[in-house]
């Protein structure tokens, strides 16, 4: 028989359902991201992932508010930051988020794991909005399925990859939070769909006008992602996808920059304000971890870029604590 979850509250702290061993493994993945929030969390992973080998299987519920539920593997790496209630996973995607509570969007979130942001905009705190989540791996559907169920099914996941166009394409990877269908497929990886965003336009899963927020995290498709939505970026919509910061190129912010009419604007975690991304020099300054991901922020939509630079008078970083 399966056991309950663990459940996390990370607004109070409290813990219920755990034994005094799964407890004891719970400091240490604390104390753990604690002291790798110093270094970027470099090596947290890993060490995770080592302690969830002395753990029996067993998911653990975090409540992220009152109204959103996330579950996953206890011990898994990647997610157990959480367990940290300091810790702020993609702090300026939250800021924007939350501020943008009061806008009719939708959210399409395009590699979207388990469903993190999915559960969290679909909640009444950030607005109650409509999601639509993009999955390819058949390991990690199944996660993002049982957390639209246990959030009361009020974002919608889809089993597929998002690319250039319709099609099939060969997942590969190791760790779940990096499967790619990007680069030479590997032997032994997974066939999965592949659907465009103005493919979602075609089949009916969002309408041909209206506000979008696209999530990007899609390990090396956000180019093609934006090639096959030439229609949908022409409505209300921003982009936010990853800048990689082990790509010394700068890649995706290139092509934005100079094949996409869309303005661009990054978030600098040095000052917390976000500034126009203009000159790729600027990138340089602002990814000093050559293992994570920075979100840049890419639209044609005159109210978008007006939101965002609105998130620097204090008023919504602010509004994060109430």
């Amino acid at each position: 028989m399966t056991q309950p979850p663990i459940v996390f509250d990370r607004v109070t702290g409290d813990m219920r359902g755990a034994n005094p061993w799964e407890r004891s493994i719970g400091f240490a993945l604390l104390a753990g991201s604690k002291v790798g929030a110093y270094i970027s969390h470099r090596g947290y992973n890993a060490c995770a992932n080592l302690l969830k080998t002395l753990l029996p299987e067993r998911d653990i519920n975090i409540m992220l508010n009152p109204d959103a539920a996330f579950s996953f593997p206890y011990g898994d790496g990647y997610w157990s930051k959480l367990l940290n209630r300091t810790f702020k996973y993609e702090d300026e995607l939250e800021l924007f988020l939350l501020d943008s509570k009061d806008v009719d969007y939708t959210l399409i979130d395009c590699g979207a794991n388990y469903g993190y942001w999915s559960v969290m905009v679909s909640s009444k705190r950030f607005g109650s909005h409509r999601s639509i989540a993009m999955e390819p791996s058949s390991k990690n559907f199944p996660r993002l399925a049982h957390n639209a169920k246990i959030n009361g099914n009020r974002f919608y996941p889809i089993h597929a990859a998002i690319g250039a166009a319709r099609g099939t394409a060969r997942l590969s990877g190791t760790k779940h939070e990096a499967f790619s269908i990007a680069g030479a497929p590997e032997a032994g990886g997974e066939e999965v769909q592949v659907l465009s965003l103005d493919n979602l336009i075609d089949d009916g899963k969002v309408a041909a006008q209206g506000k979008y927020i696209i999530k990007l995290d899609v390990e090396g498709v956000e180019i093609d992602a934006m090639k096959g939505g030439t229609r949908i970026l022409e409505t209300d919509s921003v982009v936010v996808c990853e800048e990689h910061g082990n790509d010394p190129t700068h890649s995706v912010s290139r092509y934005i920059l100079e094949q996409t009419p869309m303005k661009a604007i990054i978030h600098d975690p040095a000052t917390d304000r976000f500034e126009a991304l203009t000159q790729l020099s600027t990138l340089d300054r602002i990814k000093v971890a050559s293992h994570v991901g920075y979100n840049v922020f890419a639209t044609s939509s005159a109210f978008w870029e007006e939101r965002i630079y609105g998130l620097n008078s204090g008023n919504a970083r602010r509004a994060m604590t109430q």
